[in-house]
């Protein structure tokens, strides 16, 4: 049977909090990439295999609610928070496929995301979104998106975005939506509600498709 505890060095108390969530909302995690070094906190994924029903991957951290993230007054729900992702289920998952950045990098944008609060002492909530690199660079060869924004998961049900942590202390659990350079540019300029309607009326959620085209036009 799968033990999320053996091999992590993360904070008990979330690893099961994390691991349970997973269970009752998603479906028992099948394994999980355990760091075996880690700046500032401990992000662990958890990986939940596709099935005849769910045909797609879900990749879940946990760790990033380990501390909690300086939030203005009046934002303390966005204090916690873990991330997720989805990939389609032919995406290779394994250290020998991550030998090729066009496979990893999805992993590698988690682990990022979930640190970046406490590199740079700021918050992420839904409407948030940050360049990767600078200038904006693609993620890997097989996709032309370099950006990234958190929005509320969509490919489950709503109170799968609310993490118990016990003792009255809940995580948000947002979507990581990678995007086009002009998508960023997009929501700078006008908003994260403007980009959420065109993502939505384009059908995007947090299934990944590298190959996507932007939903905002280019000048």
């Amino acid at each position: 049977m799968f033990n999320p505890f053996r091999k992590s060095k993360g904070d008990i108390s979330i690893i099961k909090s994390v691991s349970d969530h997973i269970e009752t909302y998603f479906g028992e995690a099948a394994w999980v990439m355990h760091e075996k070094e880690s700046p500032g906190i401990h992000v662990d994924v958890y990986v939940v295999e596709a099935t005849a029903e769910r045909n797609y991957k879900r990749l879940i951290t946990s760790g990033m609610s380990e501390k909690p993230m300086p939030v203005p007054e009046g934002a303390s729900d966005g204090r916690y928070a873990e991330l997720t992702l989805c990939l389609p289920p032919e995406w290779p998952l394994s250290m020998e496929a991550f030998k090729d950045e066009a496979n990893y990098w999805p992993v590698r944008l988690l682990k990022g995301v979930a640190r970046f609060p406490y590199k740079n002492k700021t918050w992420l909530y839904a409407g948030h979104s940050m360049n990767w690199s600078d200038p904006p660079q693609p993620f890997a060869a097989n996709t032309a998106m370099t950006s990234v924004a958190l929005s509320w998961p969509k490919l489950g049900p709503p109170e799968a975005q609310t993490i118990s942590l016990g003792s009255k202390k809940n995580a948000r659990l947002w979507a990581v939506y990678p995007l086009h350079e002009v998508e960023a540019n997009f929501k700078v300029n006008s908003g994260s509600d403007a980009l959420e309607k065109l993502l939505d009326g384009a059908g995007v959620t947090e299934l990944l498709n590298p190959g996507r085209p932007s939903v905002v036009k280019h000048n």
